[in-house]
């Protein structure tokens, strides 16, 4: 089969190709797994730590992509749960132990021995992927497959974010940072709360337009003084400084949550001695975000459905992953960019 993967990693600007296309072996399902006829796959940020370094696939080479939409292909032994050819997703989590603490209170996220799709097993950069099946999901028919790959990770993570806000209906919610989870938290907050109002905070003026025709109340750069104080802010932005104002512009009782897998360097970090992942990550309060569970992806997937959400996409062909990588990383994100692999 056809795949893209990740042979070794390092900067972009150095390797600006840093997925090499070529033929692997078709993947076969083990006992408890499923195999997926792979339609489409979402690309996310985390592609370009895991390619830079920042967020190094378990092994190389490694095949990346976790927004993954596809057929079931294929069953492995003891798999009852899907029929062959019904249309699943498969997200960020690929799998966890199921034995500890955190997997028996549906924490699946923080399970120590959590497995990332695309990261610590192969994902949906491929003609085909397997995955447990307990860790697939069914697509609900108002999306298509593009529609439906960004709700998968910039959905179900905005959406788990949005519930640790533990948001009251008329509060007033900030979004710092406006790219492909934050439009899609926009809308579902909008759903969930219609009282509340949503204010932004972005550097792009094209992103701050965007938010407001999405339905914000107010639209503002990182370092504008917004009309009021904020009962909540979800960070989208791999940088420190936008927390810093975040943390002012909050009510007494606040509360900030960073949705990020990692945040830069820094000098506001240096010289406070913080280091993100040892010191802030898997959801220690201050409030962060480590990665979904199954509950997030089922539960967002509905209320997706419900509303409906209608992401707005674009689309690259398979072997153009590169360049949707660079364009992420170099051009103004409106929505959600999506592979094309099946033809």
């Amino acid at each position: 089969m056809k795949a893209m993967q990740i042979h070794q990693v390092g900067a972009l600007d150095d390797n600006p190709e840093p997925l090499i296309f070529g033929d692997v072996p078709t993947p076969q399902p083990g006992r408890g797994e499923i195999r997926l006829k792979v339609n489409v796959c979402g690309v996310c940020h985390t592609e370009l730590d895991e390619c830079e370094g920042r967020t190094p696939p378990a092994q190389l080479p490694m095949t990346p992509g976790h927004q993954v939409i596809g057929v079931l292909d294929e069953t492995g032994p003891d798999c009852h749960r899907f029929k062959p050819g019904e249309r699943l997703g498969v997200a960020w989590i690929h799998s966890a132990c199921g034995q500890c603490q955190w997997c028996k209170n549906g924490l699946e996220n923080l399970c120590p021995d959590f497995v990332a799709c695309g990261r610590d097993a192969h994902g949906g950069y491929a003609e085909f992927m397997t995955v447990p099946e307990a860790y697939a999901y069914r697509i609900p028919g108002e999306f298509s497959d593009a529609e439906a790959a960004p709700l998968l990770c910039a959905g179900a993570v905005g959406y788990r974010s949005l519930r640790l806000c533990q948001l009251e209906n008329g509060q007033i919610l900030g979004l710092t940072g406006f790219g492909a989870s934050a439009h899609l938290v926009l809308q579902t907050a909008a759903y969930q709360y219609p009282e509340c109002r949503v204010f932004v905070f972005a550097r792009n003026p094209e992103e701050r337009e965007y938010a407001l025709q999405l339905g914000a109340d107010w639209a503002g750069d990182t370092g504008d003084t917004p009309p009021a104080r904020l009962d909540a802010i979800i960070d989208t932005t791999p940088a420190w400084l936008p927390v810093v104002a975040a943390l002012e512009r909050l009510q007494p009782g606040g509360r900030l949550v960073i949705n990020a897998i990692r945040k830069e360097s820094g000098d506001i970090a240096q010289l406070a001695g913080i280091d993100y992942g040892r010191h802030l990550w898997m959801e220690k309060q201050l409030r962060t975000v480590a990665n979904v569970s199954r509950r997030d992806v089922e539960e967002f997937l509905q209320i997706a459905a419900a509303i409906p959400i209608k992401p707005k996409v674009e689309i690259y062909p398979f072997e153009h992953a590169n360049m949707a990588l660079l364009d992420m990383r170099s051009k103004t994100i409106r929505g959600a960019k999506v592979l094309q692999i099946a033809s």
